[in-house]
Formats: C-alpha cells, structure tokens, sequence
C-alpha cells in the first residue's frame, strides 16, 4: 500500500445495504481510513461515491432511487466512513462524470464492450427467458457467440453496455490510482485500463495514470437460503440475507434457519459444505480472520453451535452500526450537508481534471 495516492470506489444505491455489501465493499473502504499516511509523505486520498448513475441502467422510480440514495449514504456514515477522512459524494452532483462518460464512450470500440462477461451475463439471461417455452437452453457454446447483434440484446438497455465506460469515467476523472473492487468488476477495471492506454495515443499524451486493482480480501456473501447464489438485496426473500438495521432477533433468526448439512464436525469445504462454508465466511469476516482458520477453532462444534457463533458475531458488529443509522437517518439535514460539502470537494478535483482532459481533446470546458 506504500504507493496508493488517491483510491476511488462506487456503490450503488440499494437502501440500507446487506451484509454482503458491508463485507465486501464497506467493511474494506473503512479500513482504508485507518492509515491516512500509506502514500508516505503526501496523505493518500480516498473518493467514495454513491453512483446513482449506474443505478438509472435498470428502470427506477425516481422517489424511490432518491430515498434509497440518502439510505447508502447514511448507512455508510454510520458504518465508519468519515467525510474527514473520505470525500463522499453522490456520482450525479459532478457533472464531469457525465461529460467524460460520452468522451470516452466517444473513442471506445464497440468489441471491446460485447466482449465484457456480465454483459454477455445479462443476453444469456435474456436469450433463456425467450426460449423457455420451447424448453431450449443457452448452452456454454452459444453463451461465447452471445452479442450486441443476436436476438436477446434487442430488448436491453444501452445503459447496460456501456456501464464499463462509465465506470471507467468515475476512476479516470479523479485520476485515482487504486481502485477497491471485488473479483467479478477485475474485468471493468481491466476495461478502464486499455481505455487510458487507448485515449492517451489517440491523442498523443500521457493524461491518464494506470489505475490498480485492490482485490477485496473478503470472499463473495452468499444467500441464506441458498448458499450456491449471491447475497442480494434484490432477493424476494428477505430471510435470504441480513440488512444492517435487521434487529438482533431478525439476524438470530436468520441464520438459525440457514442450510447446512449433516456432517459432523466443523470444516471449510465450499464444494462440497457450502452452507457451513458460507457461515464460516461471515464469522471469518467479521472476526479478522480466514475461513480456515475458524473452521479448525470450531472443528468440534455441531452446526447449531457454529450458527450461534456465527449469529453472536453479526450481532456484536452490526448492532452499533443500526443504532448509529437509526440516529442519522431521523436527522436529514445533517446527512445533506455532510454531502454537500463532499460534493463541494469532488467538484473541485473533478472539474479540474475535466478542464485538462477538454483542452486535450480539443473541447470547450
């Protein structure tokens, strides 16, 4: 980390976040806080933002997004972000975001975009719900032949395309040079990297740094209800996952109904145990430690007594955090000038670098 300079990550708008969201993302942007002097003389800078931007990909009702902004923002308050320490702001109050969106979407190929995994992701899902009725499935061979010409991409958004160049906006406009991402965005930020390589030969200038890929430690959350698929908000079933205001009941719960097995004897296993894998996750996460590590303080425990540990260690972290929410959420104006100032302070980097990037390309600023 001696030579991080200033970091920048995203999180979308979801309302209070789930706990694989805390784990993931937010629990590791804190800790990023905790030693503002990792860029050895100079203070290293970290830029957190609310992308309210991305979220517009899917269809939103707008009173709802902008209720759900102020949730994220409050919650990661209330999580431990400090705006003293962190410059937290909501993606669409800079402009710039916008402006070097279509700059950049300006000179980027259009192969490069149908060759991005959860693009791909997203037709697949598209194609199989066309051919469901004739009892068809998109088969591995297909899924390589799935792009912005065939069939399933006629019903989705643009916004669901050119998402990367977007991404690659937010990090390219604070000029960050380390990017916290998690393993299934490594191929967005690898995007962001052939972008900057591809604008500064067109035009002939070393503008942009090479931004670095911080890999979160924490391993992907998975659903209770179903430990082979991704905690998500967007789940149905709400006991599929835990929310940072879930009550200490409601988590108790939660994870005393969760899947398990009937092997004795405590073990990381996700292949073969992912119920007990996923469980072992939650507890190493929250505890600072690795999965294998609690698995062999816990060998002798039985399954009950595992989801007890486990539930202890959610409590104990999550219970201040929903108490700290609770409080910052009853007190709006507080929370909107927190980020107006951020905002000030994001605007600021940010039109800076717009200036330098328009006068580059040739554009009136």
């Amino acid at each position: 980390m001696a030579s991080i300079k200033r970091v920048f990550s995203g999180i979308q708008p979801t309302g209070v976040p789930q706990l694989g969201n805390y784990l993931g993302s937010i629990k590791n942007w804190v800790d990023l806080q905790k030693d503002q002097s990792a860029g050895g003389d100079n203070p290293h800078e970290l830029f957190y933002s609310v992308v309210d931007l991305h979220a517009l990909t899917i269809p939103r009702d707008p009173k709802q997004l902008q209720k759900e902004t102020f949730e994220m923002a409050a919650a990661l308050i209330a999580c431990g972000i400090d705006p003293n320490k962190s410059v937290l702001f909501r993606q669409s109050a800079v402009a710039a975001h916008s402006q070097l969106y279509w700059a950049l979407g300006c000179i980027t190929p259009v192969g490069w975009l149908n060759r991005m995994t959860q693009w791909k992701s997203k037709l697949q899902q598209q194609q199989q719900q066309q051919v469901e009725s004739a009892e068809s499935m998109v088969t591995e061979s297909n899924f390589s032949r799935l792009n912005v010409h065939s069939n399933a991409a006629q019903g989705l958004l643009t916004g669901l395309f050119t998402y990367p160049v977007l991404m690659a906006a937010d990090v390219l406009l604070y000029k960050a040079t380390h990017v916290p991402v998690g393993e299934d965005q490594v191929q967005h930020l690898e995007f962001a990297r052939d972008l900057v390589a591809h604008f500064n030969k067109q035009y002939k200038k070393k503008h942009f740094v090479l931004p670095t890929v911080m890999l979160t430690p924490s391993k992907r959350i998975m659903s209770l209800k179903d430990p082979l698929r991704k905690m998500s908000k967007s789940d149905p079933n709400e006991q599929a996952r835990i929310t940072l205001n879930d009550t200490d009941d409601q988590i108790a719960r939660k994870i005393k109904k969760a899947p398990t097995d009937s092997i004795s004897g405590i073990t990381f296993d996700p292949g073969a145990r992912p119920g007990v894998s996923n469980l072992l996750s939650i507890y190493a996460a929250l505890r600072d430690t690795d999965p294998e590590s609690a698995a062999l303080a816990m060998q002798s425990l039985s399954n009950a007594q595992l989801k007890e540990a486990v539930a202890e260690a959610v409590i104990s972290s999550l219970s201040p955090i929903r108490e700290e929410l609770r409080r910052l959420l009853g007190d709006q104006e507080h929370i909107e000038r927190i980020l107006g100032e951020n905002e000030a302070k994001a605007q600021q980097v940010a039109s800076a670098n717009w200036k330098e990037i328009a006068k580059c390309i040739g554009i009136s600023a």
